[in-house]
């Protein structure tokens, strides 16, 4: 089933200039990138983007994380997309994440109140469905 999903390259990924590798192993795997934008996001696009996380204690430090620089928004299209950019990105953990994932492969455990993961891929087509209307309005009514 042909879907699509948000990925974010967050800043980390950025300052340690990841962007072509990550988006190669995307399109390596087959997958369509349909729309790409760098942007540095703002405050209310990011707390909508993470509504969901609202109240819990690591909220504030993940809006932060992402305020500190760039990042790269991207909608891909592909059958089980959603499924598949998941496996590819790995656990949220990057000393756990297997190898062969981008956070297996290249992220860092950091001792930081939240994990810098490189990336984040919609889990679910709701919340791609949501998640892409927040960084791509134009294209959600085409989905």
């Amino acid at each position: 089933m042909t879907e699509r999903t948000l990925v974010l390259i967050k800043p980390d990924a950025i300052r340690r200039r990841l962007t072509g590798e990550i988006l190669r192993r995307i399109e390596a795997k087959g997958y369509d990138i349909i729309a790409l934008d760098m942007r540095r996001p703002t405050r209310g696009t990011l707390e909508r983007h993470y509504e969901s996380h609202r109240g819990k204690e690591y909220f504030p430090a993940l809006i932060a994380f992402m305020l500190s620089g760039p990042s790269i928004a991207a909608v891909v299209e592909g059958d089980r997309v959603i499924e598949g950019i998941r496996s590819l990105a790995g656990t949220t953990d990057p000393t756990t994440a297997s190898p062969g994932t981008i956070r297996g492969d290249l992220a860092r455990q950091w001792d930081t109140p939240v994990f810098q993961t490189l990336i984040h891929s919609s889990d679910a087509p709701l919340s791609a469905h949501y998640e892409i209307g927040v960084w791509f309005p134009d294209l959600q009514s085409s989905m």
